[in-house]
């Protein structure tokens, strides 16, 4: 629902635009009129002679550019909305006859969009130009400085608010975890070091868990459902020794939301397993998959995943849809299958690297371990070999000597290099013990990437900047910042686009290059990674009358080959800027985030 003053409040923005729609005979002709206006409107800013606001003219030129396409009848057909005879309708005082509710979300984003158009958004309202500007030499660097001193403050308020579990007190706090659940195993500080150990005291239940730390009502009934449903559910020990005593969330928050499924992901599982019309295979890799175990969807890589689960099940991982359990006993492919992928590899001589992933490869033991990476070693072409991983920071106690003593002896400077991608979400995931188990692949020579899910847990003001700080500080380059997947069952995790491309601009900037070297992505079913960096690789087309932006996204192939684009429903700005501002954010800060497109 949302509030009746939103329609006036919308079209006292430009009188303009209220006047075509009043005077236009229908959706139609109002469209007509529209793009008139606009093109004209574009001709008149491109004409100004002085642009004493430079930032607010380019705004005002993308504001009214993403308008024109979003009135256009070829996004109308690529979204299946009609925005303009909506506003039709809303001009008119027949908002009663829309068959669809509209919210508050749909009128702030055209809200923004419209006074992006007029006023160039005012988003350097009250803002004075800095002094270095109008000074010349020595003068103007130490101007400089003085303003660069206080970006650099702010940026380090900032980004310390996030706990890193590498700080004293969480050590120590984590230790006393450690002992508690020791003593409800009756187990030792050997045991607890050693991975078979952690694997065979894997928490399954709720009952269990709800003894070594404290659990909402909601976490309980999850859990349960989790279990009577069959639903993949389990946490190592180390990993619950992460979480807080209590269930606030304050801290731990990532780290409970990346294990305990909410209601909603574990109802939404249910409701639709028996559909056999909805696919949870998200991503679509069983239309990239030539063979059993191989995905391909570029030029010179291949996924290839012998291991089909892992230590722990993440809530949001992209292939739970085929994952059974956690540490299901039939999740190993046989030996026979994975030398028929790894034969097909073979065949392929335009493939240089192989990203053996799953599940969890190395939760394997190390003499099948040995078995996929000494086969996928011999083939000839094979340049590469990328492990995918989320060991480090579920089971650090697996980076044993021998296991990376096994993983080193493939890599071979100047012939084929061999590399771990990790998957670390937030500062807190951060140990000691997680440090130590990257330290060992490093002095061996191995490089070691991560990639982050930009979720709502980790999407507040500098929260990733503090965990590519501290990821840096362990010996931990970023790699990739993935959008959230648009899967129904982990809706409640999605941020904005808008977002994802505000914290590259406005936080991950502010810091070093090597703190900002991950690159951020939006996956494309079928087709593979859209950079959104480049305004050229995505379209907005529309906006829902929920106040969801429809997007219309570019396969990297683009001009090498006419693959078609792929259509995609975005989050609620709004509905984002509501949910951070219930967990105690200044929504104020995040103004500029209605102008990315």
């Amino acid at each position: 629902m949302f509030e009746k003053n939103n329609i006036a409040r919308l079209f006292a923005i430009s009188p303009d635009i209220h006047d075509i729609f009043i005077n236009a005979k229908s959706s139609s002709e109002a469209r007509q009129e529209l793009g008139t206006y606009l093109d004209a409107f574009l001709d008149k800013l491109y004409k100004l002679e002085t642009t004493p606001r430079t930032l607010e003219w380019s705004l005002r030129v993308k504001c009214t550019q993403v308008f024109r396409e979003m009135i256009s009848i070829r996004s109308e057909e690529k979204s299946n909305f009609n925005i303009v005879h909506l506003l039709w309708l809303l001009a008119h005082g027949r908002d009663h006859e829309y068959p669809v509710e509209l919210s508050d979300g749909f009128f702030e984003d055209l809200f923004h969009l419209w006074q992006g158009i007029v006023t160039g958004g005012k988003i350097y309202k009250g803002k004075s130009i800095p002094k270095f500007i109008n000074m010349k030499g020595r003068e103007a660097a130490i101007e400089r400085s003085h303003e660069l001193d206080k970006f650099a403050a702010q940026t380090q308020k900032n980004i310390i608010k996030y706990t890193s579990g590498l700080q004293k007190e969480i050590v120590e706090q984590r230790e006393q975890n450690k002992n508690h659940i020791l003593n409800h195993f009756g187990a030792t500080d050997s045991e607890w070091n050693d991975y078979l150990w952690q694997i065979r005291h894997v928490i399954r239940d709720r009952k269990t868990l709800e003894s070594l730390i404290e659990l909402t009502a909601e976490e309980k009934q999850s859990i349960d459902l989790t279990k009577e449903h069959r639903i993949p559910f389990g946490i190592t020990p180390y990993y619950v020794s992460l979480m807080d005593q209590k269930a606030s969330r304050n801290r731990d928050h990532a780290i409970r939301a990346q294990v305990i499924p909410p209601l909603h992901y574990v109802r939404s599982m249910l409701s639709h397993r028996e559909d056999r019309s909805y696919c949870f295979d998200f991503m679509h890799e069983q239309d990239t998959s030539p063979l059993d175990l191989i995905t391909r969807r570029y030029p010179h890589i291949v996924i290839l995943k012998p291991y089909n689960t892992c230590s722990q099940i993440c809530v949001y991982c992209q292939r739970n849809w085929e994952i059974d359990d956690v540490l299901d006993s039939h999740a190993l492919a046989t030996k026979a299958k994975v030398q028929k992928a790894i034969e097909w590899i073979a065949e392929h001589p335009a493939i240089t690297e192989v990203l053996i992933t799953g599940g969890d490869p190395l939760v394997m033991n190390d003499e099948r371990l040995d078995f996929v990476l000494s086969r996928v070693a011999s083939i000839e072409h094979v340049e590469r070999i990328r492990i995918g991983s989320r060991t480090p920071v579920v089971l650090p106690q697996r980076i044993t000597d021998s296991l990376t003593d096994l993983i080193s002896q493939y890599h071979k400077p100047g012939y084929r290099e061999v590399i771990l991608v990790t998957h670390f979400e937030h500062a807190y995931e951060i140990t000691p013990q997680a440090m130590q188990a990257v330290q060992k692949f490093k002095q061996r020579g191995i490089s070691i990437y991560n990639q982050a899910v930009f979720t709502v847990e980790n999407s507040r003001r500098f929260e990733l900047s503090a965990l590519r700080r501290s990821l840096r500080l362990i010996g931990v380059d970023p790699y990739y910042t993935f959008n959230t997947k648009g899967k129904e069952e982990t809706k409640n995790y999605r941020v904005p686009i808008a977002r994802l491309q505000q914290e590259v601009k406005e936080e991950a900037r502010l810091l070093p290059g090597m703190l900002r070297t991950d690159e951020a992505v939006y996956n494309v079913p079928r087709l593979g990674k859209n950079y959104l960096k480049a305004e050229q690789h995505h379209t907005l087309l529309t906006i829902l009358p929920d106040g969801r932006r429809v997007y219309e996204f570019h396969p990297w192939e683009k001009f090498r080959s006419p693959v078609e684009t792929y259509i995609d429903v975005d989050v609620s700005i709004h509905e984002y800027l509501k949910e951070i501002e219930s967990r105690g954010e200044d929504i104020s800060e995040y103004e500029s985030i209605w102008y990315y497109y």
